[in-house]
C-alpha cells in the first residue's frame, strides 16, 4: 500500500468515527447554549477550561512520548505501556485532586467550584483514553478509539436530553460528561486490550527513563498551556459569565475543528518517526511535504469560507443570543489555521528529537501572550483574547519551522500549493457572497462543492491521488 493511501485510509476510518463523534459534539454544543442560554454555557465553559488547564500539565508530554517510543522497535511494548499508563494514572489522581482546592482561591460562584470538584472524574478518563491512543497510531487500528468516541458522544447527547427534559440544570450536564468519559475509556480500553496486554507496572526506574525522555515536550507543553488555555481563564476572572460564554461557543467549534487536525498529526508522527529513525531523509521530506499540502488545502478555504458564513453558524448552533460569537469565530479561526500548520512543525521536531531546542521558542510565545491577555482582555474582553490567541499561534509556528530547517534542513515548498489553493478559494468565495442568503450548512455544502471542482481542475490535488485514496483494494 502506498503512502499517501496508507494515511488516506486511516484518515477515512477515523473521519468516519470522529467525524460522527465531532457532528455529535456540536449537537451537544447546541443543546446545551441553548438550554444555558450565555452565563450558563460561561459557567460550563469556565468549569471545563480550569480542568483543561491541568489536564495538560498531566500530558506532559507522555500522549507524544508513546507514539514515539513504541513506533521505535517492537521490542518491549506491553512494558512500555504498562509503565506509561501507571504513571498517567497517578499524576492525573495527584493533579486532578489538587484542581478542586486550587478553585476554592478564585473569585467564583459556588456552582463553577462545585462543578470543578464533579467533572475532575471526567478528565481523569479523557487523560487515562488518551494514553491508550498510542496503541491504535502503533498498529494504524485508529479507527477504533474514533469509534469509542462517537459511542461516547451518544451517551453524552442521551444524557444531556435527559438532562434538558428533567430541568437538571448545569450539574446535572457535568455528570453526563463523566459519563460518557467513563464509557469512551472503557470501550477503548477493550479495543487495546485485543492489541496488547494491559497492566500497571510501577517500576520507578522506568518512570525516571520516560520523564527524562518526555520533559522537554512537557515544558514545552506547559508553556504552550499559558498561551492558549488562560485567555478563558483571564476573561473569567475579569469579565461576566455572560461573556465567557460567548467566547466558549465559538472556541468549542474550533476546538472541534482542530481535533482533525490532531488526529491526522497521529498518523503522520509514526511514519516521521520511523524515517528519521531509520535516517531516511527523502522520505521523511517526502511525508513532510504531503502533509503540508493537505492541510494548506484544507486551511485556505476553511478562514475564507469561515469570514462568509460565521455568523449564521453561531445562530444556526447556539440561537440568536450567541449572534456575536459569529465575529469571535471569524477571528479564531485564523489561529486553527496556524495551530494545523503548527501542529506539523511541532510533531516533525518531536521525530527528529529536538525537542529541547523549541523551548526557547513557548517560552518567549508565552511570555508575550500573557501579558498581552492582561492587557488586551480587561480593555477589549473577547475580541482581545480572541486576537492575541491567533498571535500566539503563529509565532509558535514561525518558530517551529526554523527550528525544523535548522536541524531536519527541510522547508515546505509552499509556493504552488498555495496558489493553487488560493485560486479555488476565489470563485468558492464569489458563490459564497452572491448566495449569502442561503442557510449556514447550504452555503458549506455549496462551498465544498465548488471549492473541491476547482482544486482538482488546478491540480492541488491531482486525479491520480483522489483515486489512490479511494481505491479501497491494496
Amino acid at each position: 500500500m502506498s503512502l499517501t493511501r496508507k494515511i488516506a485510509h486511516n484518515m477515512i476510518y477515523q473521519m468516519l468515527g470522529r467525524g460522527g463523534g465531532g457532528i455529535l459534539a456540536l449537537v451537544g454544543v447546541a443543546l446545551i447554549t441553548r438550554y444555558l442560554g450565555r452565563e450558563g454555557f460561561g459557567i460550563y465553559t469556565t468549569i471545563t477550561a480550569f480542568l483543561m488547564f491541568f489536564g495538560i500539565i498531566i500530558n506532559f508530554g507522555l500522549n507524544t512520548i508513546t507514539v514515539q517510543m513504541i513506533s521505535e522497535t517492537d521490542e518491549k511494548i506491553e512494558e512500555k505501556m504498562g509503565n506509561i499508563l501507571a504513571l498517567r494514572l497517578i499524576s492525573s489522581v495527584i493533579f486532578l485532586g489538587l484542581a478542586p482546592v486550587i478553585s476554592l482561591f478564585f473569585p467564583y460562584p459556588a456552582v463553577i467550584k462545585i462543578g470543578i470538584a464533579l467533572t475532575s472524574f471526567a478528565f481523569l478518563f479523557q487523560m487515562l483514553t488518551e494514553i491508550l491512543i498510542g496503541i491504535f497510531q502503533k498498529y494504524l487500528q485508529t479507527w477504533k478509539p474514533a469509534f469509542a468516541e462517537f459511542a461516547s458522544r451518544v451517551v453524552f447527547i442521551v444524557l444531556v436530553l435527559l438532562a434538558i427534559y428533567f430541568k437538571m440544570g448545569i450539574l446535572a450536564m457535568m455528570m453526563a460528561l463523566n459519563l460518557a468519559n467513563l464509557a469512551m475509556f472503557l470501550l477503548t480500553l477493550y479495543y487495546a486490550t485485543k492489541l496488547i496486554k494491559i497492566r500497571l507496572i510501577f517500576n520507578w526506574t522506568e518512570w525516571t527513563k520516560i520523564l527524562k525522555r518526555a520533559w522537554p515536550i512537557g515544558i514545552s507543553i506547559i508553556l504552550n498551556l499559558i498561551y492558549l488555555k488562560t485567555d478563558i481563564l483571564i476573561l473569567s476572572v475579569y469579565k461576566t459569565q455572560g461573556e465567557v460564554g460567548l467566547y466558549g461557543a465559538p472556541y468549542k467549534l474550533i476546538d472541534a475543528i482542530t481535533t482533525f487536525a490532531m488526529m491526522f498529526m497521529g498518523l503522520v508522527l509514526p511514519l516521521l518517526a520511523s524515517a528519521w529513525a531509520k535516517q531516511d531523509k527523502e522520505r521523511f521530506a517526502k511525508v513532510f511535504q504531503k502533509t503540508f499540502n493537505l492541510l494548506i488545502i484544507i486551511i485556505i478555504p476553511m478562514v475564507v469560507g469561515t469570514y462568509f458564513i460565521a455568523e449564521k453558524l453561531m445562530v444556526f448552533i447556539s440561537g440568536a443570543e450567541f449572534a456575536p460569537s459569529g465575529k469571535i469565530l471569524s477571528i479564531l479561526v485564523l489561529g486553527a489555521g496556524a495551530l494545523f500548520l503548527g501542529s506539523l512543525f511541532a510533531h516533525s521536531i518531536v521525530a527528529i528529537d529536538r525537542q529541547r531546542k523549541i523551548i526557547w521558542g513557548y517560552a518567549i510565545d508565552a511570555a508575550i501572550s500573557l501579558a498581552a491577555y492582561f492587557i488586551f482582555i480587561p480593555k477589549y474582553s473577547y475580541i482581545g483574547a480572541a486576537w492575541v490567541t491567533v498571535f500566539s499561534e503563529a509565532l509558535i509556528a514561525a518558530i517551529s519551522l526554523w527550528i525544523i530547517y535548522k536541524y531536519a534542513k527541510v522547508a515546505p515548498k509552499w509556493i504552488k500549493i498555495f496558489a493553487k489553493s488560493l485560486a479555488a478559494t476565489v470563485p468558492m468565495a464569489l458563490v459564497l457572497y452572491f448566495f449569502r442568503g442561503l442557510g449556514a450548512f447550504a452555503l458549506m455544502a455549496i462551498a465544498v462543492g465548488v471549492y473541491g471542482f476547482f482544486i482538482i481542475l488546478f491540480k492541488g490535488i491531482t486525479r491520480n491521488e483522489v483515486r489512490e485514496i479511494f481505491k479501497l483494494k491494496s
